[in-house]
Order: structure tokens, then C-alpha cells, then sequence
């Protein structure tokens, strides 16, 4: 079995487990995890269930991911320059507002997702709850976009740092979704500034996910991009990567020397 069919087959293992705990979606559904309606169907269906709202967290939260990002956020030449933080495909996590809570420096995290069912109660729920952040600069906003279009709402080279936490998973293990995962980086790397960096979060072996973004990477013709993998850790029996796509000129040493 290759690299690619074994975490294939892994991560739908991961996505099931997970929509039957929180949903009544099926196999069907599982399979178009690229699609708006199966995502506004989930939100919908988990949200009927409780009075309580309760973050839905993909894979894991913010605490078994913090030392990967929170370095990255790097004070500025301008130190009232906001630096520009996008979660891609937030649903309805706490990654987003987390970073925003205990950013030392002023960031503006931009939480973006697909459905706007997930928009909607992030946006209740934050302003239920009145989130202070460390930074009294910093900025936190939800909106409504699609991925594949992140030049709808972001300039070119004007984003710091991109999180995609099971937002590439998501697409690659759709029927329909390798076409759009490829869109996907191609907008990201077009909407990072130089010495930016994009984080992907994923339970895919390394011999697939890194071939995979050397690729795609060197087809937009970023053929210096940085393009590395650090291990997350095991997390009820699976093993979780961090890729990284970076400029040679990020200070690495800050990432892994935290850890």
C-alpha cells in the first residue's frame, strides 16, 4: 500500500469518528467534505443538539499546537503594525480567538470559513462571551469565504501567517476536492507576503503530504520555498504533522528551538 492510500484511508477513518460524534452525516457526505452544503448541513445538525455552544475542534485545539505558531508572530519593523493572521477553514474552533487572546503582539486574525452557518455562531459566540486579548490592538473578525477564492478578501503578499488546520485534508480526501486543495495553496502562497509562512496541520504520512507541496510549490514557480515537516505528536493512536511553507529568509530556529 503506498504512503498516500494508507493515510488516505486513515484520515476517513479520523473524519467518521468524528461526524458521528457530532453528527448524523453519512458516508455519502464524508466523501464531500469540499462541498459548502455538507459543511452548513454539520453546523446545523450539531448546533440542534445542545443549548450550550461548544467549540468543534478538527483534529485537536489550540494547546497541542500553540508552540508551532505562536513564535512565528514576530514584532514588526512598525511595532503598531498589525500582523495579519488568516485560520482557514475555522468552522467553529477556538484556534483563531485563541491566538487572538494570548498574542503578546498586536495581530488581526482573520477567521474565514466556507459556511456561514459556522461564521454565524463563532460571531454569537464571541460577542456572548467578550474575549480580551493580551494585546489591547489586537483585532479578531469571522467571515464568509471560500478557499479556493482567498483573493476575494486578501491582497497579494498582504497575509503573515496561514493555518490550515484539516482544511487541505479535508479537500484532498473528497471525491472532487485534490482539483481545489491545489487551488487552495496556490491562492495562499499568492496571498503571502515574502517572508510569510503557511502552517498545514495533517495526519498525512510525510512521503505523500511533503511530494505533494514540493509540487505544487515549484508549478507556481516558489522553487525556493522552504518546505519542511516537524511531528506534532500521537493523539488517540494517530500521528499528526506540522508542513511548513516558508521563504528561506524566516528565522527557523525560533520555530523549533521553542519546542
Amino acid at each position: 500500500m503506498s504512503p498516500f492510500s494508507k493515510s488516505l484511508r486513515l484520515s476517513q477513518r479520523v473524519a467518521a469518528a468524528c461526524l458521528r460524534q457530532h453528527s448524523s452525516l453519512t458516508t455519502e457526505l464524508i466523501e464531500n467534505m469540499d462541498k459548502k452544503a455538507t459543511w452548513d448541513r454539520f453546523y446545523t445538525e450539531s448546533n440542534s443538539k445542545t443549548t450550550t455552544f461548544k467549540n468543534f475542534e478538527w483534529f485537536f485545539g489550540f494547546d497541542a499546537v500553540k508552540d508551532f505558531i505562536m513564535p512565528l508572530l514576530k514584532t514588526k519593523m512598525n511595532p503598531d503594525a498589525l500582523c495579519q493572521i488568516l485560520d482557514m477553514g475555522c468552522g467553529t474552533s477556538a484556534l483563531g480567538p485563541s491566538i487572538y487572546r494570548h498574542s503578546p503582539v498586536p495581530v488581526r486574525v482573520t477567521c474565514a470559513d466556507i459556511s456561514p452557518i459556522a461564521v454565524r455562531l463563532m460571531q454569537e459566540h464571541i460577542q456572548s462571551k467578550a474575549i480580551q486579548p493580551e494585546n489591547l490592538s489586537s483585532q479578531l473578525e469571522f467571515v464568509e469565504l471560500d478557499c479556493t477564492q482567498l483573493h476575494r478578501h486578501f491582497g497579494s503578499s498582504s497575509v503573515d501567517l496561514i493555518i490550515d488546520k484539516g482544511t487541505t485534508d479535508a479537500l484532498l480526501r473528497s471525491k472532487e476536492g485534490k482539483g481545489k486543495a491545489g487551488v487552495v495553496l496556490r491562492q495562499c502562497l499568492k496571498v503571502l507576503q515574502g517572508s510569510g509562512s503557511l502552517l498545514q496541520f495533517s495526519d498525512e504520512d510525510p512521503d505523500a503530504r511533503l511530494l505533494w507541496l514540493e509540487t505544487e510549490a515549484q508549478e507556481q514557480g516558489v522553487k525556493s520555498a522552504d518546505v519542511g515537516v516537524q511531528e506534532v505528536g500521537e493523539l488517540r493512536g494517530v500521528c499528526y504533522y506540522c508542513y511548513q511553507i516558508s521563504d528561506p529568509s524566516v528565522d527557523q530556529e525560533a520555530l523549533s528551538g521553542s519546542r
